[in-house]
C-alpha cells in the first residue's frame, strides 16, 4: 500500500510538473505586416469588390480595431518604429533607397533582440527596407549588418521593395542562388551593364512604367535602379506568395517546441503588382484587388499552418499595414479606373504619405484562440507600442533606454480595456498629434509640395496650421485652428514636448 501511494504521488508531482510547464510557456508572436493597405481594403472594414475570407475569420474571432495607427504615413519610418519603439523621427527614419546602409544601428535595442533574449527563436520572412551594410555594399559577399544583427536569428527577405533593384532574396547574409561567375553590380546613379530599361525597351514592359520606375528591366518589370549580372538569383514577382509563405511556415514548424517571433512582411499590395496566376481575377479591381486576394490567402496558409501544428491557441497573432492606400505610385495597372465603388481609406481622407488620417489609421486584428473574445475596438494606439506591450505580455522590464516612445497598451491590444493612448504621434512629411476626438496637424513652412495630388492623394500639407474634431468631422474638413485656440495651444504643447524630449513613455 505503502508503494502504491508514493507512486500515486511521484505521477502526480509529473503530472503538475507537465501543467506548470504548459502554464508557463512564453506565447508564439506572429506579426503580419501587409504593405500600403488601407483601411477599407479587406472585407471586414468595408472593402467592395474583393473578398477576403480568412481576415474576416480572424476579425470574427479576435479583435478588429478602428483607431490603430501605423507609426508614420511611410513604410520605412513605420518599420523602423515598430522594431524600435522608438518614434522614426528621432533616427531621422525615411524611405530608404535600395542601396542605403542599415538604419538599425548595432547598438539599439530592437523587438527581435528583446525576444532573442528571453528565450526566443526569431525570423523575419518577406520585405525588409531598412538598409543593408555599412554603405557601398557588394552584393556578392557577406551582406551586413543586416537582420541577423539587429535581434533576428532567421532571416530571407526582399531586401528593399519589389519596385528597386536588386531583384533578388537574401537568406541570412547571402543573396539566394548567386553564381560566382556572374557577379550582381548595383548602382543608382548611373546605367550599368547592358540590361534593357523601360525607357529603351518598352514594349517589353508587363505594365508601363513612370520615369521614376523606368530603369532596368527584371521580369518584364521596370524598377528604380539599374543592375547587371546575377540572373539566376533574380526573383520571379509571380512567386512571392509561394516563397514567401513557405519560408515563413518552415520555420514554425521548426520551432513548433520553441516559443517564437515571426515577423512575416508583406510585399503585398505595394508596387509593382504582379499577382501569381491563380490570384489574377479574383477581384473586380485588377492588379491591386488581385493582390488583395493573394494576402489574404497567404495569411490563411501561416494561420492554417499553427493550426495544423496544434500551436494556434498559444499564439498571438497581430494583423496590420505599415501605412495607408496608394493607387497609382508608379506603373500602370489600372488600379484607379478599375476602382469602383471601393473605398481604399474607408471613410477617411488622404492616404499613404498624407498628414490626414488615412495616412497612418489602419486595419488591425489581434487574434489568440480562447485568450482574445471577439470584439470591435474603438480604442486609439500605435504600433510603436508593441514592443513595450510584448515586453509586459512575457513578463519582461524594459530598461530605462529602451524602446523610448513605446507604451504598455497590452491590455488594450488584447481586446480586455478600451483604454486609449493619451496622445498618439503621426508622422508624415509633418507631424500631426491626436488627443481622443481632436487633431492638430502642425503647419509647412514653403511651397506646398504637390506631387501627392500626381497619385490622387491629398496631402494634409498646409502653410496654415490644423485642428480638428474628429468625432463630428471625420474627414477633416472643417479647419478649427482659428476657432478653438485654447485646443490648439494645448496639442501645440504637446506635440513640442514630444519633438524637444528623448523619450516620452514613463
Amino acid at each position: 500500500m505503502l508503494y502504491l501511494k508514493t507512486f500515486l504521488v511521484f505521477i502526480l508531482l509529473i503530472f503538475l510538473s507537465s501543467c506548470a510547464k504548459d502554464e508557463i510557456r512564453k506565447p508564439n508572436i506572429v506579426l503580419i505586416y501587409v504593405d500600403d493597405l488601407g483601411y477599407g481594403d479587406i472585407g471586414c472594414y468595408g472593402a467592395i469588390g474583393v473578398k477576403t475570407p480568412n481576415l474576416d475569420n480572424l476579425a470574427n474571432s479576435g479583435v478588429r480595431f478602428t483607431d490603430s495607427h501605423c507609426a508614420a504615413a511611410t513604410c520605412t519610418p513605420s518599420r523602423y518604429s515598430i522594431l524600435t519603439g522608438s518614434y522614426a523621427f528621432r533616427n531621422n527614419a525615411q524611405i530608404l533607397p535600395g542601396d542605403a546602409p542599415i538604419l538599425i544601428g548595432p547598438q539599439t535595442q530592437t523587438l527581435p533582440g528583446m525576444l532573442q533574449k528571453n528565450g526566443y527563436k526569431t525570423a523575419i520572412v518577406g520585405k525588409w527596407h531598412l538598409g543593408l551594410g555599412n554603405g557601398n555594399l557588394d552584393w556578392n559577399k557577406d551582406i551586413k549588418p543586416g537582420p541577423l544583427e539587429v535581434g533576428f536569428d532567421y532571416s530571407f527577405i526582399i531586401p528593399a521593395t519589389g519596385d528597386r533593384v536588386p531583384c533578388v532574396y537574401v537568406e541570412n547574409h547571402n543573396v539566394v542562388g548567386l553564381e560566382k561567375n556572374d557577379p550582381i553590380t548595383v548602382s543608382y546613379l548611373e546605367k550599368v551593364g547592358i540590361l534593357p530599361t523601360g525607357l529603351s525597351n518598352p514594349e517589353m514592359l508587363q505594365q508601363q512604367a513612370d520615369t521614376q520606375h523606368s530603369n532596368t528591366i527584371i521580369n518584364g518589370i521596370s524598377r528604380i535602379g539599374y543592375m547587371e549580372g546575377g540572373e539566376k538569383a533574380w526573383w520571379v514577382d509571380e512567386e512571392f506568395p509561394n516563397m514567401l509563405v513557405g519560408k515563413a511556415n518552415k520555420f514554425i514548424e521548426n520551432n513548433k517546441e520553441n516559443p517564437f517571433f515571426l515577423y512575416f512582411s508583406f510585399h503585398d499590395i505595394h508596387v509593382p503588382r504582379v499577382p501569381n496566376k491563380r490570384f489574377v481575377g479574383k477581384s473586380t479591381m485588377g492588379p491591386r484587388g488581385d493582390a488583395i486576394a493573394q494576402m489574404d490567402w497567404c495569411t490563411g496558409e501561416i494561420i492554417n499552418k499553427l493550426e495544423e501544428l496544434n500551436i494556434d491557441e498559444n499564439t498571438l497573432v497581430i494583423f496590420t499595414s505599415d501605412n495607408g492606400p496608394v493607387l497609382n505610385d508608379g506603373y500602370e495597372d489600372m488600379a484607379v479606373e478599375l476602382l469602383g465603388e471601393h473605398k481604399q481609406s474607408g471613410p477617411f481622407r488622404g492616404g499613404k504619405y498624407s498628414a490626414y488620417e488615412a495616412g497612418t489609421r489602419i486595419p488591425s486584428i489581434v487574434y489568440w484562440p480562447n485568450v482574445v473574445s471577439k470584439k470591435v475596438s474603438n480604442a486609439i494606439w500605435s504600433q510603436v507600442d508593441l514592443y513595450n506591450s510584448i515586453a509586459n505580455l512575457i513578463g519582461y522590464k524594459l530598461a530605462n533606454n529602451e524602446a523610448p516612445d513605446s507604451y504598455n497598451m497590452l491590455n488594450t491590444i488584447l481586446g480586455k480595456s478600451n483604454e486609449d493612448r493619451s496622445v498618439l504621434l503621426e508622422e508624415s512629411f509633418t507631424k500631426g498629434i491626436r488627443k481622443g476626438s481632436w487633431k492638430y496637424i502642425s503647419p509647412v513652412s514653403g511651397s506646398v509640395p504637390d506631387w501627392m495630388a500626381n497619385k490622387g492623394i491629398e496631402s494634409g500639407l498646409s502653410n496654415d496650421e490644423q485642428l480638428y474634431n474628429l468625432d463630428n468631422d471625420i474627414a477633416e474638413r472643417n479647419n478649427l485652428a482659428k476657432i478653438n485656440i485654447d485646443r490648439l495651444d494645448s496639442l501645440k504643447l504637446q506635440l513640442k514636448l514630444i519633438l524637444e524630449n528623448e523619450k516620452t513613455r514613463k
